[in-house]
């Protein structure tokens, strides 16, 4: 099969298994719900469509330290409560709990970033979609704002072995701190961030945080306040990423799609339609740079998958019928069960002069930097140094020896593009979901009933 274009799209089947707590606000499940939809639109035959590999804890530790890593990768519920000390330094109360399987939920997270960020660079994909990536608050000794692994740091820092420069945007409802403090006193790398300023968590991301040291001039933040809607972002949007991408001229591009931004968000405090969202997306596509898209923040989850699901298909040139098809969880979307985010009536706190304000900011800070970084190039080794694949595999099947395949050989299963991938073992094959998909009504029958 022929694709019109080289994209890839990295999915695991248990990334959805795991759960932060009842009342927690971040649901891994939005993944599943999201790819669920994208294999009901026929989305998943015309991309390559891959089960990323574990990311393992020397990886992690590119960005993060040593010590925090091999904290979260024995973390529990028990451990915060004998380790008080090391927990209140690790992990940030509420926001990041110690869950069942955070260390392997983040593996799954940092792993397609990893990868994609690979494949980026050894020329074998020309767009990458990794939705379970995007956590861009974890700083490189914490936990911090639901993100405990922050894969998009070990991604850039993979593509910037291939590429002088690389972008990263972020068009969450909430600053990409972790990120842009990672390569604050860097030319090789512009963070721009679209985000609520102000009483707003994180805090940071004023328009006067432009970077220190040689990375002056490549922090670009755009503060926003309540209730911006389509317009108002588009016309800030495109013309400061117009600008960005002349001045700066990045080899790739990492774009961090936080679906908090939409109306009607849990948390989030904006007004952006799906179609305005994703209109971002399709502008940074169209500058034919590399472009690697991750997930992020959003909490109305239905929102979260119809919007990641749309975007897939504009990032694919694919026009999707608006009326849903079924699908496992089509109980979700209703009563009007349609692929649409619509905008609401709430207010828009962001007045023209407001925002020119910022645009001649933005406008002025990018003027004052080169047209190009100047740094100074080495050659690039072949690979990171890393344990031998022989040797990933005699460990995981000592391990575990009752499975027929390693870890390693698993997960670098390539999934076929007619087919979602089915794990070796049934460890998930009695899950009770049940409660989540659509079993049928008598007008609406189930999607696989018996005819």
């Amino acid at each position: 099969m022929t694709f019109k274009k080289r994209i890839t799209y990295y999915y695991d089947e248990e990334v959805g298994n795991y759960n932060y707590g009842y009342n927690h606000p971040m649901k891994p499940f939005r993944m599943r719900m999201a790819h669920s939809l994208v294999t009901a639109y026929g989305l998943d035959k015309k991309m390559n469509v891959i089960r990323p590999p574990r990311a393992s804890a020397r990886q992690m530790t590119r960005f993060h330290s040593d010590d925090y890593v091999e904290f979260l990768s024995r973390v529990t519920h028990e451990l915060t409560e004998q380790e008080i000390d090391h927990a209140n330094i690790y992990l940030s109360g509420e926001d990041c709990p110690p869950f069942d399987g955070v260390f392997e939920f983040s593996s799954i997270s940092a792993g397609g970033s990893i990868a994609g960020a690979k494949r980026i660079n050894h020329g074998d994909s020309d767009i990458v979609i990794n939705w379970a990536g995007g956590l861009h608050h974890a700083k490189k000794s914490a936990a911090s704002g639901f993100c405990y692994i922050n894969d998009i740091v070990l991604a850039i820092l993979e593509l910037l072995r291939y590429h002088q420069r690389v972008m990263y945007l972020d068009i969450d409802v909430h600053h990409g701190d972790g990120v842009e403090e990672a390569f604050y006193t860097t030319d090789r790398v512009m963070s721009v961030s679209f985000h609520k300023h102000g009483d707003f968590f994180p805090g940071s991301g004023h328009l006067q945080d432009v970077g220190v040291a040689k990375g002056k001039g490549y922090a670009v933040n755009v503060p926003l306040r309540d209730g911006i809607d389509d317009e108002s972002y588009k016309n800030l949007f495109q013309p400061i990423m117009r600008m960005v991408m002349e001045r700066f001229r990045p080899g790739a591009v990492v774009m961090q799609c936080g679906t908090d931004s939409l109306s009607g968000d849990r948390i989030g405090c904006f007004n952006l339609s799906m179609k305005g969202h994703a209109e971002c997306v399709d502008f940074m596509k169209s500058f034919g740079v590399p472009l690697f898209c991750l997930g992020g923040g959003g909490y109305t989850i239905r929102n979260v998958a119809r919007t990641w699901a749309y975007e897939t298909a504009v990032l694919l040139d694919e026009e999707l019928d608006p009326i849903l098809p079924y699908n496992d969880y089509y109980d979700f979307y209703g009563p009007e069960f349609r692929l649409d985010v619509p905008a609401s009536n709430m207010d828009n706190a962001n007045t023209k002069e407001y925002l020119e304000k910022i645009f001649t900011h933005v406008a002025e800070q990018l003027r004052q930097i080169p047209h190009a970084p100047s740094v100074m190039m080495q050659e690039v080794p072949k690979d990171w140094p890393e344990e031998s694949d022989a040797e990933i595999d005699d460990e995981d099947m000592d391990a575990e020896p009752e499975r027929k395949a390693s870890g390693r050989q698993r997960d670098a299963r390539v999934v076929p593009v007619t087919e979602l991938y089915e794990s070796d073992t049934d460890e998930f094959a009695n899950t009770d979901m049940s409660s989540y998909r659509h079993t049928g009504t008598s007008t609406r029958p189930a999607r696989n009933a018996a005819k």
